[in-house]
């Protein structure tokens, strides 16, 4: 029985979703579909990186994971399908996989299946759900089309360190205003040594990590390591990204005193 997961950026009032679902039903009636998110900004391949990173893990092994947020095709960017581990990817190649599995990518192929439609605006149903189907199957990856042997990188900013201090950015609001940054807690207790800090951003300090939303006041802020292991500024039962003037890329600094 497969099992495919849907990320996309079509939201959930147009018929894209319905008719992708329908086509993979028409071709494996057992499937098991799993909608990740289709709430993605459109074309927004950061925040669909950042999601499916934090969630592929938690599937079983033998997976698919259909990505479709900006899936134009071009000589550059072609259709492709990743083994990674016991997982696999379907997708268009513009940067979104390196960010979703770094160097872990065990084999690529450029996907080599012909569409039934004369249309092109459309290729998660007319090509992506034909490739993930053949998957399911078991057929390899390597089969699907001509080797990729190296897909398109696209650098996520690492944090700026120092004997003294800890330099990262805001990389992903969620749906909580929660505002997450590219700081890990390993690099955090790493360059840490115990010592007292100080967290800077936005024109706000705190002094302190929490271990849970509720251990400050209603509205107060807080700095805590998420589920994702990143240092992410909230704020307990209020909107910190928006009361803050947090957006992406905002600055976040901790001096260790």
């Amino acid at each position: 029985m497969a099992i495919i997961t849907l990320t996309s950026d079509w939201g959930t009032s147009d018929y894209y979703l319905a008719a992708v679902k329908g086509t993979i039903l028409s071709q494996l009636p057992d499937a098991v579909i799993i909608d990740i998110s289709h709430h993605i900004k459109q074309f927004d391949i950061e925040a669909a990186a950042f999601t499916v990173r934090n969630s592929y893990k938690s599937f079983p092994p033998g997976t698919i994971h259909i990505v479709s947020v900006n899936t134009e095709e071009s000589i550059e960017h072609p259709h492709i399908a990743i083994r990674s581990g016991d997982h696999f990817f379907i997708g268009t190649d513009n940067g979104i996989f390196s960010m979703i599995l770094g160097d872990a990518i065990d084999e690529a192929a450029e996907i080599d299946i012909p569409q039934d439609s004369d249309f092109f605006t459309f290729s998660t149903r007319d090509r992506f759900v034909k490739a993930a189907v053949q998957l399911s199957k078991g057929v390899p990856v390597a089969s699907l089309g001509e080797p990729r042997e190296k897909i398109t990188h696209k650098l996520l900013f690492e944090p700026v360190t120092g004997t003294d201090h800890l330099k990262g950015m805001v990389m992903h609001i969620d749906a909580y205003e929660n505002a997450i940054t590219n700081i890990p807690y390993k690099l955090f207790k790493e360059i840490r040594k115990q010592r007292p800090f100080e967290i800077y951003f936005a024109g706000y300090r705190l002094q302190k990590i929490q271990t849970g939303y509720m251990d400050v006041g209603v509205a107060d802020l807080l700095a805590i390591f998420g589920t994702h292991g990143m240092l992410e500024i909230a704020m307990n039962q209020g909107k910190a990204a928006s009361l803050c003037g947090l957006e992406r890329n905002t600055p976040v600094s901790i001096r260790f005193l």
